[in-house]
């Protein structure tokens, strides 16, 4: 349990880890999955490399440190852990290899002088104050999915009903069950977990699911990445009749009820949440739908066809689509601007916006500086995730 004294001798550190919580966390990882092999599919070595998933749990640490006598003062930041952790199947199980490996990284980073017994008895129990709210909290999100019509509790199998390529980069996998039950409907906005075995290794991934729900099945779109171990093996070695193992939708990042007109922006491979928020808003018929994407060439533009589609039968649809190599026929040039968001977006929109990080950091403020307010301003990070600066 968490004591006062423990409360401030974690408020205490908060300085140390914002000099070095990265460092700390760089290290716990190389803890982990270098000692912890079975840790290592539920993380992206990609993140790794990059840094992203050490930045992101550093900053993690450091906000549940700054608030811990005030865990309202988060945010959404628990929501959005309890969600990539369910599409992950995070267990009960694996919560007391992380503890062991967070206090071992404390002190071997920090050192004993700092790193005191009494500084790792409180991180422990802070530690676990959080384990235990995460454990709850995801074992009711397990349960409330397998209840669902259509739902289920750890991995499914379902088969590649069609496979259809959008793109130079981008396929589509349509996925059905095999025991040819219903689906769980999922909300526009979410994203799957797969289970794959890839060289003799199993690997997680999360795809955002690219099509609204029909109750039949499921289709996620993936981008080949130069250097993607799943990405690769998906579009090389997966094809129609493949049985994959899926998990359950999850996320919070998803289209909330309104009337206000809904703009929706995406770069690149970020254009897929957006095509379910899309469908389902145009199939509702309330509301304005301003569709916003940007690419580096036509041909790795996804789903033009649809995209065009949607603009012939539907009146409440307006597209823009703008290329970074120059203006073609009917789109725009360039990259993101304010100029952009100021000539399309209405200044009463909501607005989604998904893409690579500089690509959200340059929209994020272009709809701050067009005079939308934060709560109409609405991201996820593909990965793991970080702060919008």
């Amino acid at each position: 349990m968490l004591s006062i004294e423990h409360t401030a001798i974690i408020k205490a550190t908060v300085p140390l880890l914002e000099r070095g919580g990265e460092a700390l966390t760089t290290y716990f990882y190389k803890i982990m999955l270098t000692e912890y092999t079975e840790a290592r599919p539920l993380f992206n070595q990609a993140h790794q490399q990059h840094g992203t998933q050490p930045r992101a749990l550093a900053n993690a640490v450091l906000q549940y440190a700054r608030h811990i006598d005030n865990m309202g003062a988060l945010g959404q930041l628990p929501a959005q852990i309890i969600q990539k952790h369910v599409s992950l199947q995070i267990l009960p199980e694996h919560y007391p290899m992380v503890g062991t490996c967070l206090l071992r990284a404390i002190r071997e980073v920090l050192g004993e002088a700092i790193a005191t017994n009494a500084v790792i008895e409180a991180w422990r129990a802070a530690y676990w104050q959080l384990a235990n709210i995460l454990i709850g909290a995801e074992g009711a999100q397990y349960a409330q999915i397998a209840a669902a019509p259509g739902g289920w509790h750890g991995a499914r199998q379902f088969s590649v009903a069609e496979k259809k390529v959008e793109s130079t980069e981008i396929t589509s996998f349509v996925l059905a069950p095999v025991d040819g039950g219903t689906v769980l409907n999922h909300q526009p906005g979410q994203y799957l977990g797969l289970k794959l075995v890839v060289d003799g290794q199993e690997v997680r991934r999360n795809y955002s699911l690219s099509q609204k729900a029909d109750g039949r099945t499921l289709r996620i779109s993936v981008k080949r990445e130069p250097n993607g171990v799943v990405s690769n093996h998906l579009h090389n070695q997966i094809g129609v009749g493949e049985v994959l193992e899926v998990f359950p939708p999850a996320g919070e990042f998803v289209l909330q009820a309104g009337s206000a007109p809904l703009a929706l922006i995406s770069g690149g491979v970020g254009i897929t949440p957006t095509l379910a928020m899309a469908e389902t808003a145009l199939e509702q018929g309330e509301r304005d739908v301003v569709f916003i994407h940007y690419a580096r060439t036509p041909k790795v533009q996804a789903f033009k066809e649809t995209l065009d589609a949607w603009a012939r039968k539907y009146p409440r649809f307006k597209l823009h689509l703008a290329y970074e190599d120059g203006a073609i026929e009917g789109a725009a040039s360039g990259r993101p601007s304010l100029a952009h968001i100021q000539e399309w977006v209405p200044a009463d929109a909501d607005a989604y916006f998904l893409g690579p990080k500089p690509f959200m950091q340059c929209i994020n403020r272009a709809l701050a500086d067009h005079g939308l307010p934060r709560e109409r301003r609405h991201f996820e990070f593909f990965g793991p995730t970080e702060a919008l600066n």
